[in-house]
C-alpha cells in the first residue's frame, strides 16, 4: 500500500490501527494482508465489523491498483467469514469517508430475524447509540471472535499478530 505522507490530522482510524499494532485493541479479530479486521464498537447487529487499512490511507483511490484489489479482496473475505460463522442471510459492505480522511470498510451481517422496520433498511437506520458495546470478555463475543479468526485463517488471508487482541489494553 502507498504510505500516507500527508500532513492531515490523525483520525480515530489512525489511532485504532496503532492500538491494533500494539495489542491494545480488544476488538481486533485478525491481521489481514492489507489491514486489521475489527469488530465495531457498537454491535447493532451481531458480528458488525470493519476493515482498517495498515498503513492508513485517506481513501480507496489513494491505493495503487494492486493494493486496491487486495483491500477489496480482504474486505470480501471478512464478509465470507462472517457469513459462514454468523449464519447471516447476506453481508452489506460500505465505504464512505465523508467525515475523516481515513479509509475503512464496514462489513455488516444482515439477518432474516432482524426487526421488521430494519430488515430491508440500510444499517444506518438502526439506533447505534442504543446498541450493545462489543465486549471481548463476554463468552458470546469471545466465541464469535475465535470462530471468525479460525475461518479467516482457513481462508488463508491472515497474517501473524505480535499480540493477542487487547493483550496490552490499559
Amino acid at each position: 500500500m502507498k504510505n500516507d505522507n500527508s500532513a492531515e490530522a490523525l483520525t480515530a482510524i489512525h489511532h485504532q490501527v496503532v492500538a491494533a499494532r500494539e495489542g491494545r485493541d480488544p476488538r481486533v479479530i485478525a491481521r489481514l494482508f492489507t489491514g486489521w479486521a475489527v469488530f465495531g464498537e457498537r454491535q447493532f447487529v451481531r458480528g458488525y465489523a470493519l476493515l482498517l487499512p495498515d498503513p492508513v490511507v485517506p481513501n480507496l483511490n489513494a491505493l495503487g491498483a494492486r493494493e486496491r484489489i487486495a483491500f477489496l479482496s480482504d474486505m470480501s473475505r471478512l464478509g465470507d467469514a462472517l457469513l459462514k460463522v454468523t449464519g447471516a442471510a447476506r453481508i452489506n459492505y460500505a465505504i464512505f469517508g465523508n467525515q475523516d480522511a481515513a479509509l475503512h470498510a464496514h462489513v455488516i451481517p444482515r439477518y432474516l430475524d432482524e426487526p421488521e422496520p430494519y430488515r430491508t433498511q440500510h444499517p444506518w437506520a438502526y439506533n447505534w447509540n442504543a446498541a450493545g458495546a462489543f465486549d471481548r470478555a463476554s463468552v458470546d463475543y469471545q466465541e464469535l471472535a475465535d470462530s471468525v479468526l479460525k475461518e479467516l485463517t482457513r481462508l488463508g488471508v491472515t497474517k501473524p499478530m505480535r499480540f493477542n487482541p487487547g493483550e496490552n489494553a490499559e
